[in-house]
């Protein structure tokens, strides 16, 4: 099941020029603003009373119920440790939050209004006086400062290399606060700034941050915990004191009062509970399970609804991730000859349904997408680095294999031998081992869900034509994440989502500094001086025409690498539901937004009707 993002991890992205300190006699103090854009003005006026995607007038209460796979530990989410329970980012608020009907736009949430200057070299906060955390305490600057810093000094690895441009923070007020960022072009750090989760420093001053807790933390958001069983469930209640609930930027958000996550084993346990009616909601990303496994007496009656929301965002990258910490995979010769052996036709046809699109680039569905050969802008960029590229991305456009029949997986084979054996390898007794040392060829691909077998073992089956040994190895969550984090794994199927902004996280992606960081999202370990300093170009983008051109170049430098085996994508979520709720008409840029969702009483009584008739009891 896709995860639910945390709000606090939602990127913002802003069109912010940092050159601070430079000419300040000459820079022009920003007036305070609403909302600030990427690129140009923010959709929104000062005096907008709610998004378009949102129902102003609907109706509150009820409760849903949803499922989450494995178990949970801490309820803390902002440090590397531990399972962090599903749903504990609605406790914590941000400064800002983002419009999800614009490519990357920011609207005052703790911040009433936003300061920046011309020359986009700072940034500064207004907080709201109404402001509150759940223990009634007022949320001030030094509750911003504590955040940065904290997070910043014991938070993952995804706060240090967000905030590393950010040279100075200070006090300006007892609700104002300044960030000056480090000489230099990065438009986007003012939103990433107002993207923080704010913390109590009354609360977490005397607390080891660095460690796991099951403590209720207190935090300023729209839902509370309420009460919970360590990986088992947990359920928040709606703050019917929340000091943020009549903002614009909140007006038909968080309608329903209860929200219960129960844990499951494996995902195909999730499924049959859901078809039983023990949680309302669930974002399936199973082709099979979405064309065959919704065939139960109250789909037919009507009972549960499937639907599909369209979305414009990037599809991302999912793969079969390397490792390149691993000698192994070190050779980038031997990373594309494993793709080759990956029958993605077959599997679409056999598997998915032929519901999928394969996936070429790390920004598919979008502009930012590299396509044909490189244009004379990007080329620009390019030739400097020609030194530290593969050749490929000046003299051809990247796809993965095509095998549309059995003729065509041969000759892919044929072709991934001829690049083994160019990297030092040979068969010996049916066997590919290394020419110097004997050493057979065998790796472990590691998941964490069983519905990765049936497209495994698939992929297993070619290699071993190959004379490669690939084990397929399942392990329950915790292990999977404690491994991803100390990158102590061979292969694993890994997702990177990106944004029609793309900018900062890059870094974390990709860069070198992120590499031999325990808990970082550079999974793949790369460290490629090119590819840094592309990120690097990437997020001094001064406009959207440059950071297109910017990103295909990148994209350019990350497909010639084979990184990945890379899997499929659709351009749409696909939800089935209990037909309890309402929603609205709109579908935004981003997808479908689940807490702009509410429970129709009116359809709630109807089913629980329906249910009861079903089991006998009385109405």
């Amino acid at each position: 099941m896709t995860r639910a993002k945390n709000r606090f991890s939602r990127r913002l992205a802003v069109g912010l020029l940092g050159l601070a300190g430079l000419l300040a006699a000459t820079v022009g103090l920003g007036a305070p603003v609403h909302g600030i854009a990427l690129y140009g003005q923010p959709k929104y006026g000062p005096d907008f009373q709610h998004f378009a995607y949102v129902n102003a007038n609907a109706p509150r209460g009820g409760e849903a119920r949803f499922a989450a796979i494995g178990g949970f530990d801490t309820f803390n989410p902002f440090n590397i440790k531990g399972e962090a329970a599903a749903g504990i980012g609605q406790l914590f608020e941000t400064l800002l939050t983002e419009s999800k009907d614009e490519p990357f736009s920011a609207y005052g949430l703790i911040a009433e209004s936003i300061e920046v200057p011309d020359d986009r070299g700072s940034v500064t906060f207004a907080i709201r006086p109404q402001a509150r955390f759940h223990d009634g305490a007022p949320i001030t600057a030094d509750d911003v400062l504590f955040s940065f810093e904290t997070l910043k000094a014991k938070g993952s690895p995804f706060f240090r290399l967000y905030y590393a441009n950010v040279a100075k923070a200070e006090k300006l007020g007892e609700r104002r606060v300044k960030f000056t960022f480090a000489p230099g072009e990065n438009r986007e750090l003012p939103l990433i700034m107002g993207q923080m989760p704010v913390l109590s420093k009354k609360y977490w001053e005397n607390r080891d941050f660095a460690a796991t807790t099951l403590d209720a933390p207190v935090g300023s958001g729209p839902y509370r915990i309420e009460r919970f069983e360590p990986g088992r469930f947990i359920v928040y209640q709606r703050d019917g004191n929340y000091w943020g609930k009549d903002l614009p930027v909140n007006r038909g958000l968080h309608n329903i009062d209860r929200l219960r996550y129960d844990y499951y084993r494996d995902v195909v346990v999730a499924l049959e509970a859901f078809k039983a009616g023990a949680y309302d909601l669930r974002l399936e990303n199973s082709a099979k399970q979405w064309a065959t496994g919704y065939d139960f007496p109250a789909f037919t009656k009507g009972l549960v609804k499937k639907e599909t929301f369209s979305r414009q965002l990037p599809a991302g990258m999912q793969g079969f991730a390397f490792n390149l910490r691993r000698p192994l995979f070190q050779d980038a010769r031997v990373r594309q000859a494993l793709a080759y052996a990956f029958d993605f036709e077959w599997s679409n046809r056999n598997l998915f349904y032929n519901q999928y699109t394969r996936t070429r680039s790390y920004f598919d569905n979008s502009e930012l997408a590299a396509q044909g050969l490189p244009s004379p802008e990007e080329l620009a960029l390019l030739e400097p680095l020609r030194k530290e590229l593969p050749p490929e991305v000046f003299t051809a456009a990247y796809a993965p294999p095509v095998a549309n029949d059995d003729t065509q997986l041969r000759a892919n084979l044929q072709k991934a031998l001829q690049l083994l054996q160019d990297a030092g390898w040979t068969f010996r007794d049916r066997k590919l081992v290394n020419a110097k040392t004997g050493e057979p060829f065998r790796f472990e691909l590691l998941i964490a869900e069983p519905t990765w077998e049936r497209i495994a073992l698939p992929f297993a089956r070619n290699l071993e034509r190959l004379g490669i040994e690939m084990s397929v190895r399942l392990v329950d969550s915790a292990q999977y994440e404690n491994r991803l984090r100390d990158f102590d794994f061979d292969v694993v199927v890994n997702v990177w989502g990106q944004s029609l902004s793309p900018g900062n996280e890059q870094r974390e992606f990709w860069s070198s500094a992120a590499a031999d960081q325990p808990g970082s999202r550079n999974l793949v370990g790369l460290k490629n001086p090119a590819v840094d300093k592309l990120v690097d170009r990437l997020i001094a983008a001064p406009d959207r025409a440059s950071l297109v051109t910017r990103t295909r170049a990148l994209d350019r430098a990350l497909q010639w690498n084979f990184l990945v085996v890379p899997h499929w994508h659709i351009p749409y979520d696909r939800i089935a539901f209990w037909d309890k709720f309402g929603y609205p008409g709109i579908t935004p840029l981003h997808g479908v937004q689940l807490d702009a969702w509410w429970i129709d009483p009116a359809k709630d009584g109807a089913l629980s009707q329906q249910r009861n008739a079903g089991s006998g009891k009385a109405n």
